[in-house]
């Protein structure tokens, strides 16, 4: 049980502000390197409230599976993922089965997860408070004093008692709050990816794989193998997307996330559910799967300004994990890889800090990786995709680049090696700047192609009644040969159609937001 704050020492090697799943398991990894290290974590909530439903990837399911010890309890209380799914459609789609798809055949070979985070958030929080972690809740924090190489000082306050407390270490996962990195200056927009999210849960959604839809779309249904209702399913549209995640008891988590210098979210009324619809039932395969839904009043949200970073990941007696030191983008569900990679550094740099090895040491290299590592996933990966996003024939190769690319680059690696392998965040290993500048190139083109698309009027050709199931990537390492012919496919829509837009300075971003029909 969390103590009151008046029972708590007021000295600490760490505290952590923040419980949910970056700062407990950052406190987690610490007490597991560092036996009878003194651990308090801070939480603001009484109880963690409902929050978006979250996907993990085969990196993240493998952290919260291996190396938190969580498998048993991701089985009992999650849902197992099938892999990403994708929609598309165009003026000439009436019906689900008309819209062109890409996704898993089969089921999925590495374990991932659809998470009801509120629900992971506890248990996590409450693992790491058996394992011996103090913890003050619900509490505020405030008026942070940092102090490079001695005790930082932090004010707590817990109803009407307050307290100073002290600690070698403060570990930030207040999430996109991001308290240091806004106290200091250090947090930053990422001008160059202005997207904005509306989220909310639903209840009644179709069934991706039930009789009715089976029975109205019998071909549909017979070519999928596995299960659709599973997978994280994407429905896109030009420059934005929709999540469907399916959570433990039946509700569906549904947000849109758009490019603002693309797409015009509706602005009537002042309930974001009844705008979210509106926007969602554009698009054939939506408005089919909310035919008999209703979104849940309480759980809506919307965000603006959704990408941020921190300058400064770390320093002489502090360190932030997870939102609190970047966010990118929630396409691909990249958000528990990057939790996982600054947990893991973070851990292991107050551990070394403690061994003592020098801290400016440390420090460098950790805020030199970080930065490299989320400066190199934006522009490999997300940089302009949105001007992309909605072209079937564009995405189809794209995804398949990015994933063979992952596989082979950063799941490999974290399979192989273990715990080991989340000190070294993605793109920052030696080998990796040929790979990241090869996705940054063909990202570009992609981009590219579509503005040269999108000028002549001619996006969304090849979004109907196109179906490409993939059979699965494997840890094999003769699987990289499969990125082979996906070059080789670049290579053949560069000669036919992307030839005429090299050097083209017409074919950028448009200067005005377009409403997205």
């Amino acid at each position: 049980m969390p103590a009151p704050i008046d029972e708590l020492t007021p000295d600490y090697d760490v505290i952590v502000i923040g419980g949910a799943l970056s700062g407990s398991a950052t406190a987690t990894l610490l007490l597991r390197k560092n036996p009878g290290i003194r651990v308090l974590i801070v939480e603001k909530s009484e109880i963690f409230g409902r929050r978006v439903g979250e996907a993990t990837v085969e990196v993240s399911g493998y952290f919260l599976g291996r190396v938190l010890g969580l498998t048993q309890y991701l089985n009992d209380a999650h849902i197992a993922k099938q892999g990403l799914r994708f929609w598309f459609a165009n003026d000439k789609v009436e019906t689900l089965d008309q819209a062109s798809e890409v996704g898993p055949r089969y089921l999925a070979r590495l374990p991932s997860y659809q998470i009801d985070r509120a629900a992971l958030d506890e248990e996590v929080l409450r693992r790491a408070e058996n394992d011996g972690v103090a913890l003050l809740r619900p509490a505020i924090v405030s008026n942070i004093r940092l102090v490079a190489g001695g005790m930082q000082m932090l004010d707590v306050k817990q109803g009407d008692a307050k307290r100073t407390l002290r600690a070698r270490w403060i570990v930030d996962a207040s999430g996109h709050i991001a308290m240091l990195a806004r106290k200091h200056g250090w947090w930053m927009p990422n001008n160059d990816h202005p997207t904005a999210s509306a989220w909310s849960r639903w209840k009644g959604v179709k069934d991706w794989d039930g009789r009715e839809l089976a029975e109205r779309y019998p071909e549909w249904a017979a070519v999928q193998y596995g299960t659709r209702g599973t997978a994280t399913n994407h429905i896109i549209g030009d420059g934005w997307w929709s999540w469907w995640i399916p959570l433990k008891g039946g509700d569906v988590s549904v947000g849109v996330v758009f490019d603002q210098r693309l797409v015009d979210f509706p602005q009537d009324g002042d309930n974001i559910g009844e705008r979210l619809k509106t926007f969602l039932m554009r698009h054939p395969v939506a408005r089919e799967m909310l035919e008999n839904a209703h979104y849940v009043p309480e759980d809506l949200h919307y965000r603006k300004s959704l990408a941020y970073y921190s300058n400064t990941f770390a320093g002489d007696g502090f360190t932030l994990v997870g939102d609190a030191a970047a966010f990118i983008d929630p396409f691909y569900s990249p958000g528990m890889d990057w939790i996982s990679f600054t947990a893991s550094r973070a851990a292991d740099t107050i551990t070394r800090q403690r061994a003592g090895e020098p801290v400016a040491a440390l420090t460098e290299s950790h805020n030199r990786d970080l930065m490299l590592c989320h400066n190199r996933w934006f522009d490999a990966l997300y940089r302009d995709k949105y001007h992309y996003i909605g072209e079937f024939d564009l995405m189809n190769l794209a995804f398949h680049l990015d994933l063979g690319l992952y596989y082979w680059g950063v799941v490999r690696a974290v399979f192989n090696e273990g715990e080991r392998g989340f000190l070294t965040a993605p793109f920052t290993h030696p080998a990796a700047g040929p790979i990241s500048s090869l996705m940054r190139v063909y990202n570009r083109r992609f981009a590219k192609i579509a503005a040269r698309r999108r000028r002549l009027g001619a996006l969304g050709k090849t979004n109907d009644r196109r179906r490409v199931l993939i059979p699965g990537f494997t840890l094999k390492n003769s699987d990289i040969r499969k990125v082979l012919p996906l070059l080789g496919a670049w290579l053949k829509l560069e000669l036919t159609e992307g030839w005429r837009s090299w050097g083209d300075a017409a074919a950028a971003w448009p200067a005005v937001t377009r409403e997205n029909a």
